[in-house]
């Protein structure tokens, strides 16, 4: 096996009924997944970017053999996901469903060994890893009290921490930032940081565009159970070849704005007044390998800046243009 995980045309399936009226149902077929294909790279923090009910969620539990796919087939860790899905339970960390995989009778800590046992670690080894875990994560003022005593982001907090107590080389996260604040969901993030420059592979599922293109590596776009984009966050950007603008306010002369219009790279250079003060919008195909030479030209032509704004291109904007819809749409495909 060349990557850590490898899918080849994986589908999934679901065939519920659906009420029409009182006394009347039909069957109705749901394509959650539709011949997904890709691999990620050991090493790596990939990320599956969609929006809710894109079918993110059915592929990560056809990963980690929660759900049987209808077809297709698929490796995790060099294993077979069909044949060998005993040792992809035991090799991989999952963070799935949030809160919901906790037994809330319990502590935190209690949770902890409850779920090292079930990886088979020794009774040793799994107090000594929920300690080092409760540590980690700064999670010692609740460790010791029930899971029912929790807020939600507690919560999260320690389903994060259970996905981590077998040490597994591949985590995969579903919406881990789910619910949290902001500076616990930065927190959660440089904890995933640095657990993946240690060497551990991520498998990290967001619908939050600015997640996706600051985690990962690479990200795969899904929608409607189909992966409609793949490559880094430049890459995708990239790929619709969209101008870019850079809004520029100070005091800027005719001339300054027509040698600006000159610069091999420009497309359009318009001045206008705005509010007592110049601006000036400029329309480039490459604004970062622009702006060092445009603030020269302005500068040489006697202009001050007061102001420089540039507009890139975003993973939204990218998925926008392959689905028409935005990342806050719901699909309900599940």
């Amino acid at each position: 096996m060349q990557g850590q995980v490898r899918i080849d045309n994986l589908s999934k399936t679901y065939h519920t009924r659906q009420r029409k009226g009182l006394f009347k149902s039909e069957e109705k077929r749901v394509e959650a997944l539709k011949g997904v294909s890709l691999e990620i790279k050991p090493g790596e923090v990939f990320g599956l970017l969609g929006p809710n009910g894109a079918g993110k969620t059915t592929l990560i539990k056809c990963l980690t053999t929660l759900l049987l796919p209808t077809g297709g087939e698929a490796w995790v860790n060099g294993y077979h996901l069909t044949r060998e899905a005993n040792q992809i339970r035991a090799s991989v960390g999952c963070m799935l469903m949030g809160e919901r995989g906790l037994y809330w009778k319990l502590t935190g800590s209690e949770n902890l060994i409850f779920f090292g046992a079930l990886y088979h670690l020794s009774p040793s080894a799994r107090r000594r890893r929920a300690a080092e875990i409760v540590e980690r994560l700064n999670l010692g003022d609740i460790a010791d009290r029930s899971v029912e005593t929790y807020s939600s982001g507690q919560k999260m907090k320690l389903a994060f921490a259970k996905a981590l107590i077998n040490d597994a080389p591949l985590l995969i996260l579903d919406e881990p930032t789910n619910t949290l604040d902001l500076p616990s969901a930065r927190e959660l993030r440089a904890v995933v940081r640095e657990l993946n420059a240690s060497g551990k592979t991520v498998i990290y599922t967001t619908h939050i565009m600015a997640e996706a293109e600051t985690m990962c590596d690479r990200v795969a776009i899904v929608d409607r159970g189909e992966v409609l984009a793949l490559g880094t966050a430049a890459e995708l950007k990239a790929s619709l070849g969209r101008e870019e603008v850079i809004h520029i306010e100070g005091v800027i002369s005719a001339q300054a704005g027509e040698a600006v219009q000159r610069l091999a790279g420009v497309s359009r250079a318009v001045r206008a007044a705005v509010d007592g003060h110049t601006q000036l919008t400029v329309v480039a195909q490459d604004q970062r390998a622009l702006l060092p030479r445009l603030i020269e030209t302005l500068t040489a032509h006697d202009a001050v800046l007061q102001k420089i704004v540039p507009e890139e291109v975003t993973l939204e904007d990218v998925f926008i243009a392959r689905t028409g819809r935005t990342l806050a749409d719901d699909t309900w495909v599940k």
